[in-house]
């Protein structure tokens, strides 16, 4: 009886409630390694990579990098929103040309990135896409460097701009 405790909890571990936040649920890096290539034909190894830390219980530090042929990438970092059941990042901006909106969120199987209409088409190189992307759930592993990456410019960077937002409102 113990050992079937002992399995019981073990196998709630991974399981997150349901009524959880989007903040909680989604934390953590999620990656995929694989065989990409240029356009002569060569091949060669990249990854695409996803880091969600929580800031409170409503938002999140977003970075995430994403790797496509002949070397292009997308690349953004900032502060996520709980909205509904995803986390979505808006451009900060005063309106003028800042409408990247992209949308993260589990999926059955996946972690899925969404941008909608391409709105953060500017983020990526000319092969590169942030609509429809999924990673594989089962990436899911805790940040283990958690105290460098809070220490890098990207972070501070991101926590000051939406500090700002936030003390306008």
């Amino acid at each position: 009886m113990r050992r079937a405790g002992a399995l019981m909890a073990v196998a709630c571990l991974g399981a997150t409630a349901p009524d959880s936040s989007p903040v909680d649920q989604l934390a953590g890096r999620y990656g995929r390694h694989f065989i990409n290539g240029l356009m002569d034909g060569t091949r060669y190894w990249s990854d695409d990579v996803v880091e969600i830390v929580p800031v409170d219980a409503r938002h999140a530090y977003a970075r995430l990098r994403l790797e496509y042929g002949n070397g292009h990438q997308c690349a953004l970092s900032g502060i996520v929103a709980v909205e509904g059941v995803s986390l979505v990042y808006h451009e900060p901006g005063d309106g003028a040309g800042g409408h990247c909106r992209l949308s993260i969120r589990h999926d059955g199987a996946a972690l899925r990135l969404d941008d909608g209409d391409r709105s953060c088409w500017a983020y990526c190189g000319a092969r590169g896409t942030l609509s429809i992307i999924s990673l594989p759930w089962k990436s899911r592993r805790p940040i283990t460097y958690l105290p460098r990456l809070k220490a890098s410019r990207e972070y501070a960077e991101a926590v000051a701009a939406w500090r700002k937002t936030k003390d306008r409102q």
